[in-house]
């Protein structure tokens, strides 16, 4: 293959984003290229006043089948898979009448796009693009010779070359690699709605495909390398967001923002969310956002110093003063007013993202994680408890408020690390115990946390005293229970199922509180 740069004598553009097109077409033109054209692209190219060859006219083959077969014939093939440096290729080329073609630019029908729309099974499948992928597939195979644009924001390196004198192999080479990787992307989001289409959540063959949304500056530590991808979900947060202000999210960052803003999107009135190193410090809804900040933060103080705060609500002024007031990393929310960002513009490291509106966590998906050889698939944890799923397996019922209060702290400790101990009273977190590798022990830190905030509160009793507790799974002794009685609990609730369960409810009925089970459980790990 030639080093040395390459001109371009005849590009072929066939594309559906239209941005940037006439940039290239002029350069291609002003360089002595012919342009071969379909469709919009041709119309679009005439309009501009700019010379343009139809396909169908440089084969000598019509557009058949409503646009389906175009592009798939030998003089378009040959032309981009021909090698210029082999004779026998030429003397075939030109026993066929077979012009070479030097550039493809093709984006593809907007599958995407038209499947995040809603629209009907036909829409979708006449947006499945055949012609598109094989151009793409055959120019990239060919790059030795040709080059291959699958993205706009590829036109301008390019048009830069070609003042140059043409494209160097490791310019070629490298868009060849974005185009395969771009080809990969769209058949796996097809393959993804096959699979969605015959209701086969986690099929045999698994497709994984991301846009870089962002270079980070490093992963978890300095020493680790890292980048944000977009899966192109319409699902709202961090992927979608909008950064208002604020230097570059860190990987850290990224990943305590959606942990917090998929915790938040729990619940129906106004909420907020502290999260550290992934876990909710702390949680709390109010009749405002206001008011649940406060609460939130009155769970622990410490631990929200440095911390991601994510609200379901339009963050208002009074709010973004609150939160602002002590040192915060992120803010995330659906909205904010213009009187809220003035606040926290006053700001300049906190970053402040705008998601446009709020997750439902109701909805199923897919999460993914790597192993080494491998990854690991589940469905999301979207499962959601509510009273009338509840069992009551000791003497005393709950009452109204503790019953509110359970429901709240179950929600909450679906995203807390297991093992998970939440604490709750008065639709706010009193303590939480994360992480750990017994149960107990989540249970004794939870109530700790609960005497320490109270402390710094100045209140004459613990947070815990009076509250409800929530399991994220069954207590296998009743030794974390009685730890949880012993903080001052007086429901508590849990999915139930140990071989024990008989002792931990008599502990319990002995204490003279009251315990639910949810037949549901939320480990996160």
């Amino acid at each position: 293959m030639t080093q040395t740069p390459v001109p371009v004598r005849r590009a072929l553009i066939s594309v559906s984003d239209k941005a940037g097109l006439l940039d290239l077409a002029r350069a291609l033109i002003a360089h002595g290229a012919e342009i071969l054209s379909t469709g919009g692209s041709a119309r679009a190219l005439r309009e501009a006043g700019l010379k343009v060859t139809e396909v169908s006219d440089h084969t000598g083959f019509p557009e058949i089948l409503d646009g389906r077969v175009k592009t798939l014939v030998p003089q378009i093939h040959g032309g981009i898979l021909g090698r210029r440096d082999l004779p026998a290729h030429l003397a075939q080329m030109d026993e066929h009448g077979i012009a070479p073609i030097d550039l493809v630019a093709v984006n593809l029908y907007p599958f995407e796009a038209t499947v995040a729309s809603g629209a009907g099974e036909e829409d979708c499948i006449e947006n499945i693009d055949i012609g598109g992928p094989a151009l793409i597939r055959a120019a990239a195979k060919n790059h030795g010779h040709v080059v291959v644009l699958t993205d706009p924001a590829q036109y301008g390196a390019v048009i830069d070359a070609l003042a140059q004198g043409g494209t160097t192999l490791a310019a070629r080479r490298a868009l060849a690699g974005a185009a395969y990787a771009r080809t990969a992307a769209y058949d796996s989001a097809i393959a993804a709605w096959f699979a969605v289409q015959r209701g086969d959540v986690l099929p045999e063959r698994l497709a994984v495909a991301g846009l870089r949304r962002e270079s980070l500056r490093y992963g978890e530590n300095p020493h680790q390398q890292a980048a944000f991808y977009a899966d192109g979900s319409s699902r709202p947060g961090v992927a979608t967001a909008r950064q208002v202000q604020g230097k570059s999210l860190s990987y850290n960052n990224l990943n305590d923002t959606d942990a917090a803003f998929e915790a938040v999107a729990e619940f129906d009135g106004p909420a907020v969310v502290i999260v550290k190193h992934a876990n909710p410090c702390g949680v709390a809804t109010a009749d405002t956002l206001s008011a649940a900040w406060d609460l939130a933060l009155r769970c622990d103080p410490v631990s929200a110093f440095g911390g991601i705060v994510a609200l379901n609500r339009t963050l208002d002024a009074d709010a973004a003063a609150r939160i602002a007031a002590i040192f915060t990393e992120v803010i995330v929310a659906p909205d904010a007013t213009e009187e809220a960002q003035a606040i926290l513009a006053k700001k300049k490291n906190l970053r402040l993202l705008l998601t446009g509106a709020m997750p439902d966590p109701s909805v199923g998906g897919v999460a993914i994680r790597s192993v080494a050889g491998g990854f690991l698939a589940q469905t999301r944890d979207n499962g959601r408890i509510v009273p009338a799923d509840l069992k009551v397996v000791t003497r005393r019922a709950p009452t109204e408020a503790e019953m509110a209060d359970l429901i709240f702290a179950f929600r909450v400790g679906k995203h807390v690390k297991s093992n998970a101990i939440v604490y709750a009273k008065g639709q706010a977190t009193a303590g939480i115990g994360a992480g750990q590798m017994s149960r107990v022990d989540s249970a004794r830190i939870a109530a700790i946390k609960g005497a320490e905030a109270a402390r710094a509160a100045g209140l004459d009793q613990p947070l815990t005293t009076g509250s409800v507790v929530a399991s994220d799974a069954f207590f296998p002794f009743a030794d974390g229970l009685e730890a949880a009685i012993a903080a001052g609990a007086t429901a508590v609730i849990q999915p139930g199922g140990s071989i024990r369960d008989d002792e931990v409810i008599a502990a319990a009925d002995r204490a003279g509180i009251a315990m639910v089970f949810t037949g549901m459980r939320h480990f996160r790990h």
